[in-house]
């Protein structure tokens, strides 16, 4: 039989290894002589705060006795939810995870600690502590997971915002996991959550569900702004206070999320209708600055995709209008402008204009996009970097196609690292496409590069995919 090893024999071989006194040694880590004696004994524990400086003042690294806590002062106790939160709060401060796993998963058999174990995770959620949130979270889902609450919906929205990122087939995973609790909120977190998960959809360009998604987010924010304005409930106004965003701004986006299924199926003719609904905005009856500032960036985003869906149907008079638009706007972000020119570079493979003029006008901003910054917005983390591999398809279509390869093959090359990256296999397969229809023109350091890259993905991807079982 195994003897766990205990923090106390190991402070008390240090003390006689070291020579030192109770009285001395609860100098140097600050702690009163009677208590060093105590815990050496045996016969008192010790805190999370006690246990930080025994172990400076041992000249060890923050947090090494921690396993050791686990074992020595929470499995087979009955827990001390401050002495736990303590720890936990620690274990996320130093990143040791793994510690963190250990004490959920001896704890959480108890549901009744799983709203103090919820509480500790948005805090770690508010710290920008993601990883050791997520844990959290996960672990009151699992004991929670037949029940039917609303922390358990609140639970799996958190974990679907933390767990969302590059690779796209994991993205797909999670918002598949979280759609299915997406009732179980509260009607007006409701909003966030569909308007979230339709972003998601939007970067995987499945349609339908954007589409789906964008019908009841507008059906229950219609609801909830019919209630707000007819009983002007204070409960209500403070509900809505919670949303990211102004209340009517969930009806126009749904409008705006419809638009862009209309555009990604061809049809820009009804792309259009939606784009005038959300452009007349005599409806709404808020007047703050907030509200004020909604309504002209959805005017402005109006105008913007008006021009739009009439260039890409064909109606190449506007293009001039178009880029006048966008200089002139005061909304030229990189998410914005990267949408814009890709807009415009579509529009000229479509119909086979020339944009020359367009893109060097554009170069600077161009050649910024491969920096974009990081947000915790989900349009902003999901569908700004799908549009900046698409737009770099685009691009190396329209040079590789007018005979500029250099240009051509250093685009090529950018959206290929950007699918990658996102995982998406329709991207770099149509990347690889193109590669091979202009590789005679490539040189051989750009041959090379790309042949490396491909090597790369594969070795990857065999790598990820190496355990196959056999049999049926």
């Amino acid at each position: 039989m195994q003897i766990t090893p205990t923090i106390r024999a190991e402070l008390d071989r240090y003390l006689k290894q070291q020579g030192l006194s109770l009285t001395q040694f609860g100098h140097i880590a600050g702690i009163n002589r009677g208590i060093v004696s105590s815990i050496v004994t045996g016969n008192k524990s010790m805190s999370v705060n006690q246990l930080d400086r025994i172990t400076e003042a041992m000249g060890l690294a923050e947090g090494y006795f921690y396993d050791l806590y686990i074992e020595n002062y929470i499995i087979d106790f009955p827990p001390n939810m401050r002495r736990i939160e303590r720890l936990l709060y620690r274990c996320a401060e130093l990143d040791k995870l793994d510690a963190i796993r250990r004490i959920v998963g001896q704890i959480m058999d108890n549901l009744l600690y799983s709203p103090k174990l919820f509480d500790i995770a948005e805090a770690l959620l508010a710290q920008g502590r993601h990883a050791a949130a997520l844990l959290l979270y996960e672990g009151v889902a699992e004991a929670e997971k037949y029940q039917h609450s609303e922390r358990l919906a609140i639970c799996h929205y958190r974990i679907f915002t933390i767990q969302i990122g590059d690779d796209q087939n994991r993205n797909v995973r999670a918002a598949a996991i979280f759609e299915a609790f997406v009732e179980r909120l509260d009607e007006v977190e409701q909003l966030d959550a569909l308007k979230d998960l339709a972003n998601v959809y939007r970067s995987l360009r499945k349609w339908d569900k954007v589409d789906e998604m964008a019908r009841k987010m507008r059906d229950k924010a219609r609801i909830q702004y019919t209630l707000k304005h007819q009983q002007n409930s204070r409960e209500l106004n403070e509900a809505a206070k919670k949303l990211s965003r102004p209340l009517f701004v969930y009806i126009t986006y749904a409008d705006l999320l419809c638009a862009s299924v209309c555009e990604a199926k061809g049809d820009y003719q009804q792309a259009l209708q939606y784009t005038y609904a959300y452009a007349n905005l005599d409806w709404v009856m808020e007047t703050d600055e907030d509200a004020l500032h909604w309504i002209k960036l959805y005017q402005h985003w109006a105008q913007c995709n008006t021009y739009v869906y009439k260039l890409l149907s064909g109606d190449l008079s506007v293009l001039h209008d178009y880029v006048d638009h966008i200089i002139a706007s005061p909304d030229n972000t990189e998410k914005e402008m990267i949408a814009n020119l890709m807009n415009i570079v579509m529009a000229a493979n479509q119909f086979q204009i020339d944009v020359d003029d367009v893109l060097l006008q554009f170069e600077d901003n161009i050649n910024s996009f491969a920096q974009l910054p990081t947000s915790n917005d989900m349009y902003t983390q999901q569908v700004v970097p799908d549009q900046y591999a698409r737009f770099g398809y685009e691009l190396a279509y329209y040079y590789l196609y007018r005979g500029m390869y250099k240009d051509g093959f250093k685009h090529l090359m950018n959206a290929s690292i950007k699918a990658n990256i996102l995982n998406n296999e329709t991207y770099f397969i149509n990347c690889m496409g193109l590669f091979v229809r202009f590789q005679a023109h490539a040189v051989p350091e750009t041959k090379a590069e790309y042949f490396n890259l491909v090597e790369r993905v594969w070795e990857n991807n065999v790598e990820k995919n190496a355990s196959v079982s056999h049999g049926n």
